[in-house]
């Protein structure tokens, strides 16, 4: 059995406000054309499908059409909703869907049934299990004393290993999309303050292979545990890693085999540093992908005047531009000696503006401002 891994497309997503829809389409091109290379006998898709909860209808149409491809194929397809995702929206057509081999996991209800796929080894059953909040499964399971994300995902898997569906000895897959302790982030993802989100990777006992989706850096997270990672670079965080797409091999019972193929993406995200005449020499960047979204550092002691239109007349995608030189180093020291601590009314507001792309009125400041002392009072 074959399987192919992919997770955390992102469709729809701004990086440094450069919008990455045309990278996205060129990189789902590129997948659709290994797959049918590959011949997989089935395609997962591990949640964030797209970058936010509504996203914009480009972002939607993009991913009808590589959906579509998939179904075209005649292989089963499988999607899960990330953190990233809106559950509802995600599922909306599922069990219609499921006609063309598409199977689409439905807002968690308590009840995860597998799909049951054959080979020559016999059964392999396919659980797709979304993104969870402990919220999600109390709102099942309200006499279940759940109040962590790892007690949750523990719950949530010991009903599916519980039910009269699920066989040890076959081969079992699952699909999640959460955060496993040890697993190595990077900036570009949403994780909780404080690790609150971690599942430890033994919640996942029983299953011959789990297909993860949220860590944005390929890598194992456990014996049988693997994140795919993101088809593209989301984060200068991201700008060291290697790409790729995952193939799955489930081989007999305890056999798995996993192999990873590269992937090129449009126009890579990469850093360069130098002194602005070394940057702006033709010798420097003659024959470079000078296309390519860039993080520039400056090392000249004095700033260069509109450097960085100057830099885009020969790097057009410029996404940032810092200065590595005495003068910032001693500037970061002191910055951080002196930081005054914001309060939480302060923290909240940035939050707001940050979450609603405005700042909050006087009215919801003196709201949220009464709210706040009332909860310090009875924190005290």
């Amino acid at each position: 059995m074959k399987l192919i891994h992919l997770s955390d497309l992102h469709i729809g997503k701004r990086v440094n406000e450069f919008s990455m829809l045309e990278d996205q389409e060129y990189i789902l091109k590129e997948i659709i054309g290994m797959i049918s290379r590959e011949e997989p006998d089935g395609v997962i898709i591990a949640g964030d499908v797209y970058d936010k909860p509504v996203p914009p209808a480009e972002a939607v149409r993009l991913f009808d059409w590589f959906l579509t491809q998939l179904a075209d194929m005649e292989r089963p397809v499988f999607v899960i909703s990330g953190n990233h995702d809106s559950p509802e929206r995600l599922s909306f057509g599922g069990r219609l869907m499921s006609s063309r081999k598409v199977f689409v996991a439905p807002v968690y209800d308590g009840k995860v049934s597998p799909v049951e796929l054959k080979d020559r080894h016999g059964s392999v059953f396919v659980y797709l299990l979304p993104f969870l909040k402990p919220a999600s499964v109390r709102r099942c399971f309200p006499e279940a004393e759940i109040e962590s994300y790892d007690g949750a995902v523990r719950f949530a898997l010991e009903q599916i290993r519980s039910g009269e569906a699920f066989c040890p000895n076959a081969r079992n897959v699952l699909v999640a999309h959460q955060f496993v302790a040890g697993a190595t982030s990077c900036e570009s993802e949403e994780l909780s303050v404080g690790g609150l989100d971690q599942v430890a990777a033994d919640a996942f006992d029983g299953f011959d292979y789990v297909a993860l989706g949220h860590i944005h850096g390929p890598q194992k997270a456990g014996p049988n545990l693997r994140y795919c990672g993101t088809p593209l670079k989301y984060s200068f965080s991201e700008a060291g890693h290697k790409k790729s797409m995952t193939i799955v091999r489930l081989e007999e019972k305890g056999n798995v085999e996993v192999e990873t193929l590269p992937l090129t993406p449009l126009r890579d995200l990469r850093e360069i540093r130098g002194s602005y005449e070394e940057l702006t020499s033709r010798a420097f960047y003659q024959g470079t992908a000078v296309e390519d979204y860039l993080h520039i550092t400056l090392t000249d002691e004095e700033d260069i005047l509109e450097a960085i239109g100057r830099l885009r007349a020969i790097y057009p995608n410029v996404m940032r531009l810092d200065y590595d030189n005495k003068r910032t180093r001693s500037g970061q020291t002191v910055e951080t000696a002196t930081q005054r601590r914001k309060s939480p009314g302060e923290l909240f507001a940035e939050l707001y503006e940050l979450q609603n792309n405005q700042p909050m009125s006087r009215e919801q400041q003196e709201l949220a401002g009464k709210m706040i002392e009332e909860l310090w009072e009875e924190t005290r």
